[in-house]
């Protein structure tokens, strides 16, 4: 069982030994250390905080913890219950709060949860601010204040409709042409707050919804990842239903992927790519993706006649980059769209929008769609970790053996082949080292990604 704290907030398994997995005295801990850091941002005499969460089955639990550590601390606390990530980003600047917490561990299975963080605009926290509340986490002295100055919670459950009405009144959503499209679209929801959201999304737009796996349980069915793999039964749906094509999220709703009305994957990192599209086609600009993302994304970009720039992986970095770029779209190649229209977050029913605009006004199916779009091929592998493994000292030695080729260290280490590239770097949330390889040919970059497979296999000798 495992507790990762890091930028992206905390993350763990639920039960088991304090400090070593996300217990509720773990959950108390770091809630008091961000209501810490939150009160020492600015003085002033009320502290308010947004708190949402996926449909996991710990996330009640933890949501209580969290939200009673804050009012301990006298912090009020705006409880939209059942949320996605997108939606507490939203609402944290609707409500002028201070912050935000979301209690989600995005594609992760149903054992884990974390406390995802956010700023007074609705933005995760950046590097320098991280570190301060886990500085502060690890402090014995934390003030709580007394019984007349505790804080106070109030629900507010509106905030996925007036989500849903932020994204209908952005500009280049063609809500006219989508009706007009009578889309029949299969949403699959994996049990969490996507299968609220998306059908209540896809009402308002005039789309016919068939819905799968949208109880919102936490028995997450059969993966919360949006992998291929993982999708069968979407696909089989899409194919019986005669859909028009397929809709699935991650259970915190912000990454999104696409199926055309073959069954067949549209391909999570094109999502991006025909967002893109279609918002560059309207209003020209630049992009900005991180480094494991498509190379796709940089030919649209350039067709458009703007520039494109990677990032290191990670939001936060996505969004830095997008701010000092003038950036109008961009996201992560894993079905992640941040368009700065509404806000600076990875947001699935932004880009269900989007897509559904581009495919009603272009009026071809999906699976034309992807065809008209540069062919890239992308294989995302995983080495886990074992504890006495040195993973740096290995990304240097992958380093020193292709000095010779175009690299870019900023982040592990990407390789850029003249027809290839392969991204080495060690996980954020989890114990991992990811391998993302592109080629022009599915079996290319399989091939790519098992050749560093056994490379690092032989350096590491496991």
């Amino acid at each position: 069982m495992t507790l990762i704290k890091s930028i992206s907030g905390i993350r763990g398994t639920i039960g088991g030994a304090v400090g070593e997995n996300l217990t509720p005295i773990d959950a108390v801990k770091f809630a008091s250390a961000y209501g810490v850091w939150l009160k020492q941002q600015r003085n002033k005499e009320n502290y308010r905080v947004v708190v949402g969460r996926d449909a996991r089955i710990s996330g009640e639990m933890i949501q209580n913890l969290v939200m009673n550590t804050l009012v301990g601390l006298g912090i009020h606390v705006i409880d939209l219950g059942l949320s996605t990530t997108p939606t507490v980003e939203v609402a944290v600047p609707m409500e002028h709060a201070d912050g935000g917490i979301i209690l989600t561990a995005s594609h992760n299975p149903k054992q884990w949860n974390a406390l995802k963080l956010l700023n007074s605009k609705g933005e995760f926290l950046d590097g320098v601010e991280g570190a301060k509340i886990l500085e502060i986490a690890e402090q014995d002295a934390m003030t709580f204040s007394d019984v007349d100055s505790l804080g106070k919670i109030t629900k507010n459950q509106a905030y996925i409709d007036m989500h849903i009405d932020e994204v209908l009144k952005m500009p280049l959503v063609n809500k006219k042409a989508i009706e007009q499209a009578n889309f029949k679209v299969v949403v699959d929801g994996v049990n969490s707050t996507g299968g609220i959201a998306i059908p209540l999304l896809l009402d308002r737009l005039g789309v016919h919804a068939v819905k799968l796996y949208c109880a919102p349980n936490g028995h997450f069915q059969p993966n919360p990842e949006p992998l291929k793999e993982h999708l069968s039964d979407l696909s089989e749906a899409v194919v019986k239903e005669r859909a028009d094509l397929g809709i699935v999220v991650d259970p915190d709703v912000d990454r999104l992927a696409f199926m055309d009305e073959k069954g067949e994957m549209f391909g999570e990192e094109y999502t991006l790519v025909a967002c893109a599209d279609y918002v560059l086609s309207k209003t020209p600009g630049n992009t900005v993706s991180n480094m494991s993302s498509t190379r796709a994304l940089s030919d649209v970009t350039e067709k458009h006649g703007g520039s494109y720039e990677a990032s290191a992986v990670g939001e936060v970095n996505v969004v830095a980059l997008m701010k000092k770029n003038n950036a109008i779209i961009g996201g992560e190649g894993n079905g992640g769209i941040i368009y700065p229209e509404l806000h600076y977050g990875r947001d699935a029913l932004v880009g269900v929008a989007l897509f559904l605009s581009l495919l009603a006004e272009k009026r071809m199916n999906v699976s034309a769609l992807r065809a008209s779009y540069p062919s890239y091929f992308m294989s995302k592998k995983k080495i886990e970790l074992t504890p006495d493994l040195d993973v740096d000292a290995i990304l240097k030695q992958m380093e020193t053996k292709y000095a010779h080729e175009t690299l870019t260290t900023i982040d592990g280490v990407k390789i850029d082949f003249p027809s290839n590239w392969v991204h080495l770097r060690k996980s954020n949330t989890e114990p991992i080292i990811r391998i993302y390889t592109e080629s022009t040919s599915q079996k290319n970059a399989d091939l790519l990604a098992e050749r560093i497979i056994e490379e690092i296999s032989a350096i590491a000798k496991v």
